[in-house]
C-alpha cells in the first residue's frame, strides 16, 4: 500500500504529466507493471516470496530517500511489481488458517497506521526521523518473510483473487474519505473517526469470528451498493462496510482449496488495477457508463467468492441483515457546523486563489505542508483552493484540504465538483454566510465542475465571492453571470481563459468585472515552470480595488498562485 499511494500519483505528475500524455499510452505504462509479475508463475514459490520481498523492502527504503521525479516513479513501480510478485509466492506457501486472517488484518492495520500519522504517508515526510518507522517496517517484514517456510494447505484460490478487489475498495472507502466534513474542528471529526476506527476493527475481527457463512456475500452487496450511491459511505455504515468486505474474505478463505492460489492472487491483482484505472478514468474519458458502478461490481466479485452453495437455505438471516443494513443507510451524515468567523475592523483583506493539483509539486512530491507553510507567509483573510483531493485512492489517499486548513488554522467549506472527494474549496476565519455551489453544466466533458459562493464580511460589508474551476471555459464562463452575487464580489480561480480569449472578454463585460492584474505586469500563471499565459484570475466588481498583486514563483504546483490585497468601498 505505501508502494501504491506513491506509484498512482507519481503515474499523473511524473509520467502523465498531468494530463499532457495521452490517457492510452499512460494506461498502457501503467499496467505494464501490473503484468511483469506474470512472469512470478515460472518461479519456484520460494523464490517469489523472497526475492520479490527483498525487492519490496529496498524499493520501501529507496522511496524514502527520494526526492521525486523519474527515481520517485521507477522505483514505487518496481516496488508494486516486487510486491505483487511476493504475494503470488505467499499464496502458494502461507497455510489457509494464516492467510484468512492475515489479509483482512493487513487491510486494516495498514489504513488504520495511514489514520495515525494524519493520513500523510511517511514517504512524503522530510528529515531523519520517518526513517526509523521506515526502517523498523521493512526488517519486520523481512523477518516475517523469511519464517514462511511452506505448508501442504494453501487457501483457496478465490481468497487470493478476492484479495485485489478487496485492496481498492479498502483504499477507496475505509481512508481519509471517510472522515471528510465541512469544517475543521475536532469535534466535526470525532464521530467519523471513531466510526473508521471502529470499521477497521471490524474489518481485522471479521477474519476471525463469522458464521453463518451466508451472511457474508448479502451483506458485502448491500454494503457496495450504499458506498456506490456517492463515492464515499455513510459514517453509520463504515462497520457494516468492514464487516461484510472481512467476512467474504474469511468464507472465501474456509472454502475447498485449489491448485491454482497463485494464479488467482495474479488476476486479482490486475483485477485490481483495471478498476482502478477503470474508476477514475471516467473523470478524464467519456467511457459510456457511470464509474460507480464500478465499485458495485467488485463488491459483487467479491461476494461470489464467498458464495457456498450449501448455505443458500438460510436466506432469512440474509434479508433481516440487508433490512438492518437499509435502515443504517437513512442515518444522517454528520456535518460540519459554520464557523461564526473573527470580524475585522478594516476594509482591506488578503485573497490567495491557487489550482494546487491534488498538493502534488512540479518535481511530483507531496507538498501539501509547503503549500500551507508559503500561504500562512501571505497572512491571508481567504483562500481559495481548486484541485482538492479529499481521499481519492488515486492520489495516494490524502486529504489535501483537511492538512493545509489544519497547518494554516482555518475553517473551511469544500464545494464537491467531481464525486464528493475532489473539487474547489474557501478557507477563511472571517464571518461567514450564503454558502452554496452550483454545479456547472458540461457538454461531453466528464471531469466535473461548479461555482462556489460565500459572503464574508469586510469592516462590516459584505463581499460576495465566487470560487471556480473551469473545465469547458468557453461553455461554462457564460454559466458565472447567472450565478455570481450583485457587488462588490470577487471571481477567482482556474478559469482556463488568458485575457486575451473572446470568452474572457465576454465574462467581463456580462457580469461588469474588472481585471486587475494588468495594471501589476500581467503575470503569467500556467505552466508553473515556464509560465507563458495567464488563466488564473482574480476579477473584481464595482465596490472592490486592488492595493496589490502578484504571482509568486513556487513549485507547489503545476499552476502558480495570484495573490491579491483588495479594499472595499
Amino acid at each position: 500500500m505505501d508502494a501504491v499511494r506513491v506509484l498512482f500519483p507519481s503515474l499523473i505528475t511524473i509520467y502523465g504529466q498531468a494530463g499532457d500524455t495521452p490517457p492510452e499510452q499512460l494506461g498502457l505504462f501503467a499496467a505494464l507493471w501490473f503484468v511483469l509479475p506474470l512472469a512470478a508463475l515460472l518461479l519456484p514459490a520460494r523464490w517469489a516470496l523472497l526475492g520479490g520481498g527483498a525487492v519490496l523492502a529496498v524499493g520501501r527504503l529507496a522511496l524514502q530517500a527520494t526526492d521525486g521525479g523519474l527515481p520517485q516513479l521507477y522505483v514505487s513501480a518496481v516496488s508494486v511489481t516486487a510486491g505483487i510478485v511476493f504475494l503470488y509466492g505467499a499464496a502458494r506457501l502461507v497455510a489457509a488458517p494464516h492467510a484468512r486472517l492475515a489479509l483482512p488484518l493487513g487491510l486494516a492495520l495498514s489504513q488504520a497506521l495511514h489514520l495515525s500519522i494524519g493520513h500523510l504517508d511517511l514517504v512524503w515526510r522530510d528529515g531523519p526521523l520517518p526513517w526509523i518507522p521506515a526502517v523498523l517496517a521493512a526488517a519486520a517484514f523481512v523477518w516475517a518473510a523469511l519464517g514462511v517456510t511452506g505448508t501442504t494447505e494453501p487457501a483457496p484460490g478465490r481468497l487470493w483473487f478476492a484479495f485485489g478487489p478487496a485492496l481498492l475498495l479498502t483504499g477507496m472507502y475505509l481512508g481519509p474519505s471517510a472522515l471528510i466534513g465541512n469544517g475543521v474542528t475536532p469535534h466535526d471529526r470525532l464521530w467519523p473517526t471513531l466510526a473508521l476506527l471502529a470499521a477497521l476493527a471490524v474489518l481485522a475481527l471479521a477474519g476471525v469470528y463469522g458464521h453463518p457463512a451466508q451472511l457474508a456475500p448479502i451483506l458485502m452487496v448491500v454494503a457496495a451498493w450504499i458506498a456506490h450511491d456517492d463515492g464515499r459511505l455513510h459514517v453509520a455504515t463504515l462497520p457494516i462496510f468492514a464487516l461484510g468486505l472481512g467476512w467474504c474474505l474469511r468464507v472465501a478463505g474456509t472454502c475447498p482449496a485449489g491448485r491454482h492460489a497463485g494464479g488467482a492472487l495474479l488476476a486479482g491483482m490486475i483485477l485490481f488495477f483495471v478498476g482502478t484505472f477503470v474508476y477514475y478514468a471516467a473523470y478524464d474519458m467519456v467511457l459510456g457508463f457511470d464509474n460507480a458502478y464500478v465499485p458495485l461490481a467488485f463488491g459483487v466479485v467479491i461476494a461470489a467468492t464467498a458464495v457456498r452453495l450449501p448455505d443458500l437455505p438460510g436466506i432469512r438471516p440474509a434479508i433481516a441483515a440487508a433490512l438492518a443494513v437499509i435502515a443504517l443507510w437513512t442515518f444522517p451524515r454528520p456535518s460540519g457546523v459554520e464557523s461564526p468567523g473573527v470580524a475585522v475592523d478594516r476594509d482591506e483583506f488578503t485573497l490567495i486563489t491557487y489550482n494546487i493539483r491534488m498538493g502534488f509539486g512540479l518535481s511530483g512530491t507531496l507538498d501539501l505542508d509547503r503549500i500551507a507553510d508559503w500561504a500562512a507567509s501571505k497572512k491571508p483573510d481567504v483562500v481559495l483552493l481548486s484541485e482538492v483531493d479529499r481521499g481519492w485512492f488515486l492520489n495516494g489517499g490524502h486529504d489535501d484540504l483537511d492538512r493545509i486548513a489544519t497547518r494554516l488554522g482555518m475553517h473551511y467549506h469544500f464545494a464537491p465538483a467531481a464525486d464528493e472527494l475532489w473539487g474547489d474549496a474557501v478557507l477563511t476565519n472571517l464571518p461567514v454566510r450564503n454558502v452554496y455551489s452550483v454545479p456547472l453544466v458540461t457538454e461531453g466533458y466528464p471531469t466535473g465542475a461548479q461555482a462556489q459562493s460565500v459572503t464574508v464580511e469586510i469592516g462590516g460589508k459584505p463581499v460576495a465571492i465566487v470560487n471556480t474551476h473551469l473545465q469547458e471555459p468557453e461553455i461554462q464562463s457564460a454559466a458565472l453571470s447567472s450565478v455570481t452575487p450583485r457587488p462588490p464580489a470577487v471571481v477567482a480561480g482556474d478559469l482556463n481563459l488568458a485575457p486575451g480569449d473572446p470568452a474572457f472578454h465576454r465574462l467581463l463585460t456580462e457580469i461588469g468585472l474588472t481585471d486587475p492584474l494588468k495594471l501589476f505586469g500581467d503575470p503569467p500563471t500556467s505552466p508553473a515552470d515556464d509560465p507563458v499565459r495567464r488563466i488564473d484570475h482574480v476579477l473584481l466588481s464595482p465596490g472592490l480595488t486592488a492595493v496589490s498583486a502578484e504571482v509568486p514563483r513556487v513549485p507547489f504546483s503545476d499552476h502558480l498562485p495570484v495573490v491579491v490585497r483588495i479594499r472595499v468601498g
